[in-house]
């Protein structure tokens, strides 16, 4: 169980590694604020990944004097770390982001860059889904979704799972979202 997680989540990591990379170079040629803001949203999900991968290696000590059941709970709470960061942060750079919209509009200047950024995150990002969906879909065996998501005993996988299904949802919406629009804005 914790190989495949490890894996999950190295595939994960490498995956927003990538994303944030292309969203520093997209800020870098067009000056946007609101792509740095999000390749620091993406650097802050390749810091959730090193989170869990943390949290897996401290769950794997052997126990010890102080802890003679074993450390494999602490998985469990760097998964809560984890889920406390994608909230906080993400609730931290929208609202920046937002005001900082508010104070100074200003008009998209090369929205090109912005849909070669949306479609090279979704290939990453998919890539890094479609891994942890195949490794959930093998934990899962018999039972339904919801139900092995109650019974399971592997939050990192969860966590990755929900994650990149969240980034999915919201890199489709973006590039439906500006497909849709007519005219500028």
């Amino acid at each position: 169980m914790a190989s495949s997680s490890r894996k999950v989540i190295v595939a994960a990591l490498v995956g927003n590694s990538l994303i944030a990379v292309t969203k520093f170079i997209a800020a870098a040629i067009t000056g946007s604020s609101a792509m740095l803001s999000e390749g620091i949203h993406s650097l802050v999900d390749t810091g959730n990944q090193v989170l869990l991968l943390h949290g897996l290696a401290r769950s794997r000590k052997p126990p010890d004097e102080d802890y003679p059941f074993g450390h494999g709970k602490e998985i469990y709470f760097w998964s809560f770390v984890v889920a406390i960061v994608i909230f906080g942060v993400g609730a931290g750079v929208s609202l920046y982001e937002g005001v900082q919209h508010l104070i100074s509009p200003h008009s998209l200047e090369r929205p090109e860059i912005s849909y070669i950024v949306l479609g090279i995150a979704m290939i990453f990002e998919g890539g890094a889904w479609y891994f942890a969906f195949k490794e959930f879909s093998q934990v899962k065996g018999r039972w339904g979704y919801v139900e092995a998501v109650q019974r399971g005993k592997d939050p990192s996988l969860f966590v990755v799972l929900f994650e990149d299904s969240a980034a999915m949802l919201g890199l489709g919406r973006r590039l439906s979202g500006n497909f849709s629009r007519a005219g500028p804005g």
